[in-house]
């Protein structure tokens, strides 16, 4: 059966330090971003996920961010080697966190780097991103460990922004969605549909037709709501100033076993 489990982490005293890469430095309000924080978790629960809080990270500004720290297939976990060298200690409570769930536990090595944003994944097709966080090295063990499992893993391009799904995301059909000012190569994906706004590339598949988005992206929302699937928006500009979106705010479970 198909599992509803999403791990999360708050954000930590030091969120304003995060880092930035593509976009201007702006000024981020850290009670705010708690309070949404708050409800994105609360969107999560309403929509029959099982949020587990992975143990905070306050001296890791980023670490909010924990899709980056694991990449999930099946019932394996691949614990990341982060691009960022701040960012490595946000690992190890995410491999306890994974741990304690029963998962089989891998992990990318030195001198791999690979984010978790970078990668996208559309039933057994994985796509990664190669660009500012992920290497060589890293696409390699990641297909050295995915592929005996399955999976067919496709290395895409990332120059324009921070990770692969700050490009791109996917819908319930398979249908990748992406902004085509912020996508390298749109000929890539078999499918591929253009939304009119940057965030309104970023989706969470919460179940069924229902898809988490940005409040950011109303035009996007109208567009995919006209299409026949089920905005629900959420309010994250403070996390979107750190490069953020709606799908690096969780890791999402899906296939864990019984």
């Amino acid at each position: 059966m198909p599992s509803k489990k999403a791990l999360v982490r708050r954000p930590g005293p030091r969120l304003a330090d995060g880092l930035v890469t593509h976009i201007e430095r702006e000024k981020v309000d850290a009670d705010l971003a708690a309070e949404q924080w708050e409800a994105y978790v609360e969107a999560l629960g309403l929509h029959g996920w099982q949020t587990i809080e992975v143990d905070p990270e306050d001296d890791c500004p980023d670490a909010v961010f924990v899709e980056d720290t694991v990449v999930m297939y099946r019932n394996v976990a691949l614990i990341t080697r982060p691009g960022a060298e701040s960012r490595r200690e946000e690992t190890a409570g995410v491999e306890e966190a994974v741990a304690r769930l029963g998962c089989s536990v891998n992990w990318i090595w030195e001198p791999g780097t690979l984010d978790g944003g970078d990668v996208l994944k559309i039933d057994d097709t994985i796509y990664v991103g190669r660009g500012g966080r992920t290497n060589a090295a890293g696409v390699q063990q990641l297909r050295a460990t995915l592929e005996p499992l399955g999976a067919r893993i496709v290395a895409v391009p990332v120059s324009k922004v921070l990770h692969l799904k700050s490009a791109v995301t996917a819908l319930p059909d398979g249908t990748v969605i992406g902004h085509i000012p912020k996508v390298d190569r749109p000929s890539l994906f078999p499918r591929f549909l253009s939304v009119p706004e940057e965030s309104g590339a970023h989706v969470v598949q919460l179940g069924g037709e229902k898809l988490l988005m940005a409040a950011s992206a109303p035009k996007s929302a109208e567009l995919l709501a006209d299409l026949g699937f089920e905005p629900v928006v959420v309010d994250i500009s403070e996390f979107e100033k750190l490069e953020g979106c709606v799908t690096c705010l969780s890791v999402r479970m899906r296939d864990l076993y019984a």
